[in-house]
């Protein structure tokens, strides 16, 4: 169950029924001390009213403080009511989680979507770079958690595919390139052709000249520049395979920008046709005049150039418009980084003038930078390579495991890639996606505090007790008696029933450090417990309820950082 919205749905009940009118505001309090939670509804409608709130407040109480899972319901302050749960309620409501193995508590959406999530998205004949691994592992996680909760999900990589880079790779390929090193290091030698030829051009006007007519013959079908184009995009394809394979990261479909190219002449006409967009110096363009937010910027959106050619924001339109006629999708997520929020507030803003009636969101995030507060560079100044920051993150994981956990040799070929790919991802996922955050191997892997190896390390712990005990955690009964007598007993109890509302949370704010926050503050509440209640040495209901408690505990674990897209050893 969501235990948020049932209180809420409780509070308003007795709201109604003691005062007659006003909606319910739940807190948390930030000191255990007042409570589990509060009520702070008496508060506006004693401002309304003119009355004392504490005195409004009173009969609210008393409401609250009849209903079965509430222990206590107390006025403080100038008006809330601290509410402090039943430990008999709570147990049996973990039972109920404890039998439901397959969802471990949390409920499907009453409205499933059809919701597209565009994420990833690298460019063709580009290496992937630090730059994208947020994207990548924010928009997979959302994945997840969206399927988790009920929604039909369609995973798009709306990879760069097309565009005016590609005239100057395909000159770069034929003037520069070195076939041995084509076929033995494909991506690193189509960079380095495109570098040569794009400097080339920057002092070339010929140059220039020659790589718009080599796009525009690719554009054209030319059978060559098509053939050596298929072969560039196979290449990358190959490439970026092994990328997602080593993240865990799967798509419904690759469908990039090249897929629209045939419907890019008639969106332009549509647009023209309908007044939307007009010409201005020669290239078509939407004006945002009498839009309240957009009209401020004075930026039109370009939709084709005055030479003729096609913009992504052309593209994206074409897009929008194939997945609401192809797909029926009812939604869309775009997981791009904050810098585009122009971008996307003019599109969304454009195909709502079309008639588009899909719910379109922008999910931004920040830059990840060095600890000189700058983007993440290597020392020459250029972008990390993905693949190099998920070697070293192997690499240091290894290191770690062997030095503090004494791992051994012939299981950390195994466990490495599990703890240190996963500590990149939550490193990310922990933190709330619209900041910069500041990239820290010591802190991102580490057995101690909020990071996953930490989680991990927890996760494996649990399973060290069943082995120990010589105990099948899957033939352990869920309706066995909970007792939560002692304070750490209750305490993680407490923090077990709240997963429902952190993934929920998690799903409607496409926020995943919620889910994170969740299973740190369950992490560090379940060592409070270990250090304070004697699993294995305790004896009757005692032992076989904190054995309970350790199995939802690592449920919760695995379930949580699977949905984050990361592995819960059973052994470290």
């Amino acid at each position: 169950m969501r235990l948020e919205p049932y209180l809420e749905q409780l509070a308003a009940k007795a709201i109604a029924d003691s005062l007659g009118e006003a909606a319910p505001a739940l807190l948390r309090p930030a000191d255990p001390a007042h409570g589990d939670y509060q009520i702070n509804g008496a508060l506006p409608l004693a401002k309304r009213l003119g009355k004392n709130p504490r005195e409004l407040a009173a009969p609210l109480a008393e409401a609250l403080a009849a209903a079965p899972c509430i222990e206590a319901a107390e006025v403080a302050g100038p008006g809330f009511v601290n509410l402090r749960l039943s430990p008999i309620w709570i147990a049996r409501e973990l039972n109920a989680i404890a039998v439901d193995r397959e969802r471990d508590g949390v409920p499907a959406v009453d409205q499933p979507k059809k919701t597209v999530v565009d994420y990833s998205a690298p460019n063709v004949a580009k290496p992937m770079h630090v730059g994208h691994i947020r994207s990548t592992v924010i928009g997979a996680a959302l994945c997840r958690v969206l399927r988790y909760v009920g929604h039909e999900v369609i995973a798009d990589n709306h990879i760069g595919d097309w565009g005016t880079q590609f005239g100057k790779v395909l000159i770069g390929v034929r003037r520069f390139g070195d076939p041995e090193a084509l076929e033995a290091r494909p991506i690193d030698e189509l960079e380095r052709c495109y570098k040569l030829a794009h400097a080339l051009s920057e002092k070339d006007p010929a140059v220039a000249d020659e790589a718009r007519a080599e796009l525009a013959k690719l554009q054209q079908g030319d059978p060559e520049n098509l053939a050596m184009w298929r072969k560039l995009v196979a290449t990358t394809r190959a490439e970026l395979d092994r990328i997602y394979d080593r993240l865990d990261v799967e798509f419904d479909m690759w469908r990039g920008e090249s897929a629209y190219e045939p419907m890019l002449p008639a969106v332009v006409e549509r647009l023209l046709a309908e007044g939307i967009a007009r010409e201005d110096e020669g290239a078509v363009c939407v004006f945002f005049d009498d839009h309240p937010k957009l009209k401020k910027s004075k930026t039109p959106f370009i939709v084709r150039k005055r030479d003729g050619a096609f913009l992504y924001s052309t593209t994206d339109i074409a897009t929008v418009l194939w997945r609401r006629d192809e797909l029926g999708a009812e939604r869309a997520l775009y997981v791009v980084d904050k810098r585009q929020a122009l971008h996307f507030e003019q599109l969304f803003a454009t195909v709502e003038r079309l008639g588009v009636a899909m719910e379109l969101q922008h999910v931004s995030f920040g830059t990840i930078l060095g600890a000189n507060g700058k983007p993440l560079k290597t020392r020459e100044g250029d972008l990390i390579r993905l693949s190099d920051l998920l070697d070293e993150a192997q690499q240091r994981a290894g290191a770690l495991m062997q030095a503090e956990l004494e791992v051994r040799e012939e299981d950390l070929e195994e466990l490495a890639p599990i703890v240190g790919i996963g500590a990149i991802k939550y490193a990310d996922l922990s933190q709330n996606r619209n900041s910069d955050y500041r990239f820290d191997w010591d802190k991102l892997i580490s057995f101690k505090g909020n990071a996953s190896p930490y989680l991990q390390y927890a996760h494996a712990r649990i399973a060290s007790i069943f082995r120990k005990g010589e105990v099948d955690p899957d033939a352990l009964d869920p309706n066995s008696k909970l007792e939560l007598t002692e304070a750490a007993e209750l305490a993680l109890a407490k923090h077990l029933m709240r997963f429902a509302d952190a993934v929920h949370q998690a799903a409607e704010s496409a926020l995943p450090h919620l889910i994170a926050d969740h299973l740190y503050a369950l992490a560090r509440a379940f060592s409070v417990f270990f250090e304070s209640c004697p699993v294995l040495r305790s004896e009757g209901t005692t032992r076989s309820s904190r054995l309970l408690l350790c199995w939802l505990t690592a449920r919760q674990l695995r379930r949580g950082l699977g949905l984050l897209g990361i592995e819960a050893p059973e052994r470290m």
